[in-house]
């Protein structure tokens, strides 16, 4: 069974100042994803599972979707900030989405085989999609636990030179698993690296750190899993008007109760994203150097 691709679509853009995931950053009209897309196709993915807002329904399917329908199925799951566990209601004043678990519960209903999760303005190059097409396809013990797998990055290749960005910092084992990951939302690079600005005094990285891009190689198994840390995660904090729940917390979670293993895959490949408008001519820049080297078409989807 060739596996899914699911890509986080439905994020509000705030930092960005609109739906970066529709801005033109490649030469002939491509967005971020486009890449993602087609590096899929060429790794061996079956399907392509889009998490959307229902307001740009409309817009996303025409722009977007309609782009590569003969090339690979495509299909969609909707967040919306109102699907919750019964017992449960938005807060009054809430606008913003509950994060990338409740993103990924949203698909529940159409992913049924191992997939990948990834964020839409993030690129992350063929050759991290060839290695988790690999991983995906491969056999997995039955041995009672979860088995999933991610690709990180360095910390210092994943930051903005224009306000904060929020990273899943990881820890590896002496096998190299994954040991943890702890989610900091307000990370600034600086002349020695990075730091993390949620705690006072701020917390000094060194930019050599792993980090999850949120580039993450799953079962169907995990849904399970999410339905029951959301319904945890809104006892604590369903009245919180900013407060979210986090997949990589919850696959840190898993592996600290030992219900699932996460295996670290290598790549050689650099990432790079949009956080900020600022960010955007770095990222149309290294698509251009990318496509002049030959890594990609002039125009994918032609």
């Amino acid at each position: 069974m060739n596996p899914t691709l699911l890509i986080l679509a439905a994020g509000m853009g705030s930092r960005y100042g609109g739906l970066k995931q529709l801005d033109a950053m490649g030469p002939s009209g491509e967005v971020v994803l486009d890449y993602s897309v087609f590096d899929a196709v060429r790794a061996g993915f079956g399907k392509v599972v889009f998490v959307i807002r229902r307001d740009f329904e409309e817009q996303f399917r025409s722009q977007i979707g309609a782009r590569f329908g003969n090339r690979i199925q495509v299909d969609y799951a909707f967040q919306d900030i109102n699907d919750l566990p019964a017992g449960f209601t938005v807060p009054e004043g809430r606008t913003k989405p509950w994060g990338t678990a409740h993103a990924v519960l949203a698909a529940e209903k159409v992913v049924h085989e191992p997939f990948l999760m990834i964020n839409a303005d993030d690129f992350y190059g063929r050759d991290a999609f060839a290695k988790m097409a690999a991983n995906l396809t491969a056999p997995r013990p039955d041995d009672g636990i979860d088995h999933y797998s991610m690709v990180g990055y360095y910390l210092k290749n994943t930051l903005s030179d224009h306000g904060s960005v929020a990273r899943g910092v990881c820890t590896r084992d002496a096998g190299g698993m994954l040991a943890s990951i702890t989610e900091m939302t307000k990370i600034f690079k600086t002349p020695t690296g990075a730091e993390n600005r949620e705690t006072d005094p701020a917390l000094p990285l060194t930019g050599e750190e792993v980090v999850s891009m949120n580039f993450f190689g799953f079962t169907p198994g995990l849904f399970g899993h999410l339905r029951t840390a959301f319904t945890e995660f809104l006892k604590v904090n369903g009245t919180d008007l900013k407060a979210e729940c986090y997949a990589p917390k919850v696959v840190d979670d898993l592996i600290k109760a030992g219900r699932a293993d996460v295996k670290v895959l290598e790549s050689n490949d650099s990432w790079f994203g949009v956080t900020y408008p600022e960010d955007k001519a770095d990222v149309v820049a290294s698509i251009r150097a990318l496509v002049a080297s030959g890594a990609y078409p002039q125009n994918l989807w032609a």
